[in-house]
């Protein structure tokens, strides 16, 4: 195929809760999506707190690559985006240990540590980024190993290194880390050494579409072919964002899985002690745009919720049907704060949800109107902060694009279209690894050599029509 023609890609793409390998195919300018593995992902303790167990999470995904590559022999390149923040310290080619968990309690001395030295308000006008005690800042303060290491890197880019030996952090995951100046997209050298940080924390800044390099021998033999790996949006929000069909240039957007990233495309950050009050961060977006949003807790709430009630059923629960139930039942009168701080950890949600009810959890017939409660408090909060986003950036929001594993949830995008008072467009549900497939094709020529991120929504919405909710009064 000649470059005008299109062709064939690989993405992977890594949530916190599963991964996957895809294959997107380009063919006169339509798009198709292929899933060829799918992996579980997830915490596991340890001794010394949460991890990710990054041997398996590299082991499925080589796996998942040489079956793309079987399928399709013609693949042009790799992409891989992933979940932010978290990170592995590397010394002497190896991994000095499993990369934390972010869900790891043990960043609360981090948050002490960094703003004994930088206050919050002067941090926010450096980085743009929201309060998360959780942010990559806090996690290297709170952990002495990043003084033995000789280079730290965010997930994708540490996937990426196993895969080519490269040492990248690609822009879009490292405007999450809290040390990349807002305005300019560069490393905050000022900053990194006020915090006491070594250069380990800084490797060389990629941007979507640059090649990081090409498999090493060993894989390329492993995988069955020898491909480049590019660099996409590696924040798989970043990834996300790119396959919104924005409609409206006033459209917000919800990125609906484990989290919900609810906010507004724009062109540069909101840096008003306004914004900074309300908890919005300003990331790096794909084409230096600028992801002004604020993580509003998703679909853990409740995929934490059914694993609970398995565990004590010791069966799988069904849970179209559970949705299908709790759409039946009356809305409830009362709903709790879907960001509280006491249901960040994993284990027991129900108890958990419960208290902040002020009501005991509920046994199997009170079930559905849990859910209910549940999926109503999330739309609650996407519809807060829809109306935060519009007002903070003086922008009057008139649709809602909701994109991810949450625009499968009827109930959630009608409830969310009733409580925002604007149609919700639901899909793509696959948007992070089309994003991901788009910025690799770009970079290939398959749009046209000058094509804007406008011109691939277009074929996002063409290939994937989103299903429309009209709010109800």
């Amino acid at each position: 195929m000649t470059a005008t023609d299109g062709g064939a890609v690989a993405a992977v793409d890594l949530g916190a809760t599963s991964g996957r390998v895809m294959i997107g195919r380009v063919r006169d300018g339509g798009l198709e999506l292929e899933q060829v593995a799918r992996f579980a992902n997830g915490p596991v303790e340890r001794e010394d707190g949460w991890h990710w167990d990054i041997d398996a999470l590299n082991a499925h995904v080589r796996a998942g690559l040489a079956e793309a590559v079987r399928r399709e022999p013609t693949l042009a390149s790799i992409g891989i985006d992933s979940w932010a923040v978290d990170y592995g310290l590397r010394r002497d080619g190896e991994l000095i240990a499993e990369p934390f968990h972010y869900r790891d309690q043990r960043t609360g001395r981090g948050v002490d540590a960094v703003h004994a030295r930088v206050p919050f308000d002067e941090l926010y006008a450096r980085n743009g980024l929201q309060f998360l005690p959780f942010n990559t800042l806090y996690q290297y303060l709170a952990d002495d190993r990043v003084a033995d290491a000789e280079v730290s890197l965010l997930i994708p880019d540490l996937v990426a290194h196993r895969l080519t030996g490269a040492v990248v952090a690609e822009r879009t995951n490292a405007s999450t880390t809290g040390l990349l100046d807002v305005r300019t997209g560069e490393w905050d050298d000022e900053l990194i050494g006020r915090l006491g940080l070594p250069t380990a924390v800084r490797p060389r800044l990629v941007a979507p579409g640059e090649t990081i390099g090409h498999l090493s021998p060993s894989v390329a033999a492993e995988i069955g072919a020898d491909l480049p790996v590019l660099a996409v949006g590696s924040h798989d929000t970043a990834s996300a964002i790119v396959a919104v069909p924005l409609s409206t240039p006033s459209a917000a957007y919800i990125s609906c899985g484990t989290w919900g990233l609810v906010g507004l495309e724009l062109a540069g950050p909101v840096l008003t002690a306004a914004a900074r009050e309300a908890n919005f961060t300003n990331e790096g977006g794909v084409d230096g745009r600028v992801r002004f949003l604020r993580n509003v807790t998703g679909l853990w709430l409740l995929s934490e919720t059914v694993r609970a009630w398995e565990a004590e059923d010791g069966r799988r629960i069904d849970l179209p049907a559970l949705l299908a139930a709790a759409a039946s039942v009356s809305p409830p009168g009362r709903l709790f704060a879907a960001n509280d701080p006491s249901l960040s950890a994993p284990g027991d949600m129900p108890s958990r949800i419960a208290a902040l009810l002020g009501t005991a959890a509920p046994g199997p017939a009170g079930r559905a109107m849990f859910v209910r409660v549940i999926v109503e408090s999330i739309a609650q909060a996407f519809a807060d902060t829809v109306r935060a986003a519009g007002a903070l950036s003086d922008r009057h929001v008139d649709v809602v694009h909701l994109v991810g594993g949450g625009a499968l949830n009827g109930l959630l995008c009608q409830s969310t279209a009733d409580r925002t008072g604007v149609p919700v467009l639901a899909g793509p549900v696959e948007a992070t690894a089309l994003g991901n497939v788009l910025v690799q094709a770009r970079a290939h020529g398959w749009f046209g050599a000058d094509a804007t991120l406008e011109h691939l929504r277009e074929r996002v919405a063409e290939a994937f029509p989103p299903r429309r909710f009209e709010p109800r009064p």
